[in-house]
């Protein structure tokens, strides 16, 4: 997995939202990340040492590509905003579903 800076991984995000777009679809996750790439240890050995600020991961997965990046508290919103962006940009293609009346709504109304 590729861990790209926050700019970087927008852009790179775009591109994928762009192809799959075509192709084949993605999935984007959100995780809270406190900086330990390393499992908890078993009983009886010490434990990592619990971080003073938690941040977010989010990752991006495609058919054949995968991208990361680590976001910190005070950059969130930044982020947001940006993914926000990203998503109302490339997810112009949907489309709405008719809903369907049942029979007895249709008969009342």
């Amino acid at each position: 997995m590729v861990l790209l800076s926050n700019e970087e991984f927008m852009s790179q995000l775009m591109l994928l939202a762009q192809k799959s777009k075509e192709r084949s679809s993605f999935t984007v996750t959100f995780k809270r990340y406190d900086g330990n790439d390393r499992p908890q240890p078993r009983e009886g050995r010490p434990k990592l040492p619990e971080p003073e600020e938690y941040m977010c991961i989010i990752r991006a997965k495609s058919k054949n590509k995968k991208l990361s990046t680590v976001v910190k508290r005070s950059d969130v919103p930044r982020v947001m905003e940006n993914y926000a962006r990203v998503m109302k940009i490339c997810m112009d293609g949907l489309k709405r579903v008719k809903k369907v009346k049942t029979k007895a709504k249709a008969a009342q109304g």
